[in-house]
C-alpha cells in the first residue's frame, strides 16, 4: 500500500512537471517523479518476477509489465511506462484487497469467538477464566447475551441461541438439557450449564476456518487451467513481441517506433484479465456460501456442483427431521414396562436417530433401561448387545432373519401394514416384541426439492432402507413419484445406484454424513445435511451443510450455477479485451496509455464483477 502511493505521488510530480510548471524546475520535478514511479512501482514487480523465474521457473505477468515500461523509456517514452507502472501498481493493489476482502468474509469469524469463559465447579463457585483453558468435560456458565467458548452440550437450563453465524439459520434455536451448543452464538435468555465436548482448538468455528482455508488453497479445475494458459501465454507474448519488434524494425525502418509498438504489444496481449478473472469469482462464492453455513471443500466440489443432473437424496435425518417419535409399542407376552426396558437399555449407546426416540418414550414412562454390554450396530440392519439373560437384539426384518426368527406373528400384522418404521426386537432365536415409529418431513424439504427441480436438475430421487409403504408415505408428502422413490435399500444398494445414476451423468448425493460415508464418497458431489458438529460429515463429503434448512442445499446449488455464468461472463470478457487491444496495437498503431488503461481497467472489472458473488440474494434484493 504504501509503495502504491509512493507511485501516485511520482506520478502527480512527473505530470506537474509537465504541466503546468515550466523551466528547468520542472523538469526536474518531472525527472524525480519519474524516477520515484519506476522505483516505487517497477522494482517490487520485477523482484516478484525474478522470484517466480528462480524459485519456480516461471515466467508471469509481472515481468511483461516491467519489460514493457522499460522498453518505452528506451524509445523516448518514460511518461507512458510510468503511466502502465502506475496504473499496475494501483490495479494490483485493488485486486488484493479485492480478494482480501473475499478471504476475510470467514475469517472474521475469529473476532466472535470469547476470550473468556465461567468455568463452574463442582462445589458451584465460577471462575472467569480465558477460553483457550477449557478442556473437554469442564463445565461452563452461559448467561444471557453471553457468547458460546466452545462446543458444548447442555447440562442444565434451557434457552434461545442466535447460530445464524454458525448455521446460517436466521431465527433463533430452542436448546435444551442433552442439546448441542456451537461456539460464537449468542445465548439470548435463560442461564445454561453446558459441558464441553470440543476445545477451542477443535472447535466448530476452528474447524469451519481450516475447511475454507484448505478449500481456497484447493485449486478448482478452471483456476488450473487459467493458471497454466497464463504461464505459457505469457511465454508466447514475450517471444511474440520480439518477433514483432523485428518485424516493425523490418517494416519500418526506426528501431524506436519498432521498440514502441512492441512495448504497447506486451502489455495490450498480457492476460492479467484472464488469469485473475476465475479466482476472484472462486474465493467470492467460498466465501458468500461460508457465511450462509455451507462449506465447499475446494472450488473442484464448487464447480462440480454447478454441472450436477441428478440429485439422490437420503431420506432419515435429511429429507426428515430424525427425530421419530414411539406410535405403537407391542410386548408378546404383555409386559410393555420390561420390553421397553430391554429396548432402552439395548438403544442405551446407540446414536441412530430411532434409539433417540426410544429412550425418550422410556423416559416419558419413567422406565429405565437394563444393562446392556458389548453393543455393537449392524449397518442398515439394527443393533445387538449382550444381556444378563441372553443376547438382545433390534432392527428390521433383514435383522430378524439374520437372528433365525420369524416376524409373522398375529399380534404384529397390524404393524407391519402401518406406513410407520417398524423395529422387531428379540432375545437370542426369540421374538420379544416390536416398536413402530414415524419420523417428520423437515419444513424445508419440499421448498428445496421444487427450487431443484424448477432449477432444470434431471432427476431428484429419495433412498431409504426403510420398508416401501414408509418411503412411499414420506415421498409422497414431498412431491416425489412413486418411481423415484427406491426402499428397502443397504449401504451397497445406495452405492451401487448412485453409480449407475454416474453412468448417465453427474450425480450428488445428499445424506446425514454419518451412514452413508460410502454413498458420499462414490457421488460426484456427496453433501452432508446438519453438519455441525459432526467431524464424520466434514470428512465423507465435499460440501457440507451446517444448518438443517434443507432451502440453503438450493441456495448453494443456484451460487454454483451463478458462479460458473459470472466465470464465463470474465472469460469472455477478457479474452474480448485483449483481442480488441492486440488488433489496434498491430494494426492501428494503439497508444501504450490507451493500451494500458484497457489492460489495467479490464483486470479491475473481472475481479470485481466476481466480488458480486459476495453478495447474498436478500442483498441483491431477489
Amino acid at each position: 500500500m504504501m509503495l502504491t502511493a509512493a507511485t501516485l505521488v511520482g506520478m502527480l510530480a512527473a505530470t506537474l512537471g509537465l504541466w503546468p510548471l515550466q523551466g528547468a524546475t520542472a523538469a526536474w520535478v518531472s525527472l524525480a517523479g519519474l524516477v520515484l514511479v519506476y522505483l516505487a512501482g517497477g522494482l517490487p514487480a520485477g523482484w516478484r518476477a525474478l522470484g517466480a523465474l528462480w524459485r519456480d521457473r516461471v515466467l508471469d505477468i509481472d515481468l511483461l509489465m516491467v519489460v514493457a515500461a522499460i522498453a518505452a523509456a528506451a524509445v523516448g517514452a518514460p511518461f507512458e511506462g510510468a503511466v502502465l507502472l502506475t496504473l499496475f501498481s494501483v490495479s494490483t493493489t485493488l485486486e488484493d484487497r479485492a480478494l482480501g476482502r473475499a478471504r476475510r468474509a470467514v475469517e472474521a469469524l475469529m473476532a466472535l469467538r470469547p476470550e473468556t469463559a465461567l468455568r463452574k465447579h463442582p462445589d458451584g463457585s465460577v471462575t472467569e477464566i480465558p477460553a483457550a483453558e477449557l478442556a473437554v468435560g469442564d463445565i461452563f456458565v452461559l448467561r444471557p447475551g453471553a457468547r458460546v467458548p466452545t462446543d458444548g452440550v447442555i447440562a442444565a437450563g434451557r434457552g434461545a441461541l442466535d447460530e445464524a453465524n454458525i448455521t446460517g439459520e436466521s431465527m433463533p434455536v430452542t436448546k435444551q438439557q442433552g442439546d448441542m451448543v456451537f461456539e460464537a452464538t449468542v445465548n439470548l435468555d435463560g442461564v445454561l450449564d453446558a459441558t464441553v465436548t470440543k476445545t477451542v482448538e477443535e472447535s466448530t468455528v476452528a474447524r469451519m476456518i481450516a475447511l475454507v482455508t484448505e478449500a481456497q488453497a484447493a485449486k478448482a479445475p478452471s483456476e488450473r487451467f487459467s493458471e497454466w494458459f497464463g504461464q505459457r501465454y505469457t511465454v508466447a507474448v514475450l517471444l511474440g513481441a520480439v518477433l514483432a519488434f523485428a518485424v516493425f524494425r523490418w517494416i519500418e525502418g526506426d528501431w524506436h517506433a519498432a521498440l514502441y509498438r512492441a512495448a504497447v504489444l506486451l502489455v495490450a496481449a498480457s492476460p492479467c484479465a484472464i488469469v485473475i478473472s476465475v479466482p476472484a469469482a472462486i474465493l467470492s462464492a467460498l466465501s458468500a456460501a461460508a457465511r450462509r453455513g455451507v462449506l465447499f471443500k475446494g472450488g473442484a466440489a464448487l464447480e462440480t456442483l454447478a454441472a450436477i443432473d441428478s440429485f439422490a437424496f437420503d431420506k432419515t435425518g435429511t429429507l426428515t427431521t430424525g427425530k421419530a417419535s414411539v406410535t405403537r409399542l407391542v410386548a408378546l407376552d404383555g409386559d410393555e414396562t420390561r420390553f421397553l426396558s430391554l429396548l432402552a437399555g439395548l438403544e442405551a449407546q446407540s446414536e441412530h436417530h430411532s434409539a433417540a426416540a426410544i429412550r425418550q418414550e422410556a423416559a416419558r414412562r419413567q422406565i429405565e433401561g437394563v444393562s446392556v454390554h458389548n453393543v455393537a450396530a449392524l449397518p442398515s440392519e439394527g443393533i445387538m448387545g449382550d444381556a444378563s439373560d441372553g443376547r438382545l437384539w433390534a432392527g428390521n426384518p433383514r435383522m430378524a432373519a439374520r437372528m433365525g426368527v420369524g416376524i409373522d406373528h398375529p399380534k404384529l400384522r397390524v404393524l407391519a401394514e402401518d406406513p410407520d418404521t417398524v423395529i422387531y426386537v428379540g432375545r437370542d432365536s426369540t421374538l420379544l416384541g416390536a416398536v413402530s415409529l414415524a419420523d417428520q418431513v423437515r419444513p424445508s424439504s419440499a421448498l428445496a426439492l421444487a427450487a431443484l427441480r424448477d432449477s432444470g436438475v434431471t432427476q431428484v430421487l429419495m433412498m431409504t432402507g426403510d420398508r416401501a409403504p414408509v418411503a412411499l408415505r414420506i415421498g409422497a408428502e414431498l412431491g416425489f413419484r412413486p418411481t423415484e422413490i427406491n426402499a428397502d435399500m443397504l449401504a451397497e444398494d445406495k452405492v451401487r445406484m448412485i453409480g449407475a445414476l454416474a453412468d448417465q451423468g453427474r450425480v450428488a448425493f445428499v445424506g446425514d454424513g454419518v451412514n452413508d460415508a460410502a454413498a458420499l464418497a462414490r457421488a460426484d458431489v456427496g453433501i452432508a445435511m446438519g453438519a455441525a458438529g459432526s467431524e464424520v460429515a466434514l470428512q465423507a463429503a465435499d460440501v457440507a451443510l451446517l444448518s438443517e434448512d434443507m432451502t440453503q442445499l438450493a441456495a448453494a446449488h443456484q451460487l454454483a450455477r451463478r458462479t460458473a455464468r459470472i466465470i464465463r461472463q470474465n472469460l469472455i470478457f477478457a479474452m474480448g479485451a485483449m483481442a480488441v487491444l492486440v488488433t489496434g496495437g498491430l494494426f492501428f498503431e494503439l497508444p501504450l496509455p490507451l493500451a494500458v488503461i484497457g489492460h489495467e481497467g479490464g483486470t479491475v472489472l473481472v475481479v470485481l464483477n466476481g466480488l458480486r458473488l459476495l453478495r447474498t440474494p436478500e442483498e441483491r434484493g431477489a
